[in-house]
């Protein structure tokens, strides 16, 4: 059991414990005001704090359970400079998650510059995640525009709200740390009906008989031929 940013991890899994976590590194890329500290903080302590110093960049660790395995996450809350200096988080990331506002349409024009710097270096995976879902009477940015610019670069799309529920935002992260490859994919196995133990009998040895070999003599009253002799195996019928 390990204490990381406020909040306590414990292991299900007794093979689980027995082994050295996994690290996971994920980047948040997006404009001032995308939501980028709000999904942070809500990931970490499952709490929605709606105030941030937006010139702050840290970086966060917590124990996560994903698929069973233990994973140590960390993840880089960066401030917004564009796309330049970008070398301090291009070679440390194992996947990127790169954040828009739905209901600024700047937000998801700025994640646009993001995207390719991205693709410039080459760099996978990344997630596209509209914020602010919660805010969806004010929508600017359509889910159909998010789907086709995550298609258009490659990326996996969600939809997700810092200030509601904590399950959406946590299943963003651990399908980041999936696809960054620090952990063992599941493999699932369907059961096959067992066939029944097959039953030998032990059948009877044939028993030898010995043919024997009759000679039987026809012939008829009536019948003034020769009479036919016919040779017989002893068991056997004729038809």
């Amino acid at each position: 059991m390990s204490l990381m940013f406020g909040k306590v991890k414990q292991c299900n899994s007794a093979a689980a414990a027995d082994r050295s976590p996994a690290q996971c590194n994920l980047v948040l890329l997006g404009v001032k005001g995308s939501g980028k500290s709000a999904l942070t903080v809500k990931f970490l302590t499952k709490r929605f704090i709606s105030e941030y110093d937006p010139h702050l960049e840290d970086i966060y660790s917590s124990e996560e359970m994903v698929d069973q395995q233990p994973v140590t996450v960390r993840v880089m809350d960066t401030c917004d400079q564009g796309p330049v200096n970008s070398e301090r988080y291009m070679s440390w990331a194992s996947a990127f998650l790169v954040v828009y506002s739905i209901n600024n349409m700047e937000s998801f024009k700025g994640c646009q510059l993001y995207l390719h710097t991205l693709a410039l270096h080459n760099k996978s995976p990344i997630m596209l995640l509209g914020n602010k879902l919660d805010m969806d009477r004010y929508r600017q940015v359509s889910r159909c525009d998010g789907e086709l610019l995550a298609s258009r670069f490659g990326c996996v799309f969600f939809e997700v709200s810092a200030c509601l529920d904590f399950l959406s935002v946590q299943r963003v992260f651990h399908e980041a740390v999936r696809r960054g490859g620090c952990v063992v994919p599941a493999v699932y196995i369907s059961a096959v009906p067992s066939c029944p133990p097959t039953c030998y009998k032990e059948l009877p040895a044939p028993t030898t008989a010995t043919a024997t070999l009759l000679t039987v003599k026809t012939s008829r009253a009536q019948s003034r031929r020769k009479a036919a002799t016919l040779t017989l195996l002893k068991g056997f019928k004729i038809f």
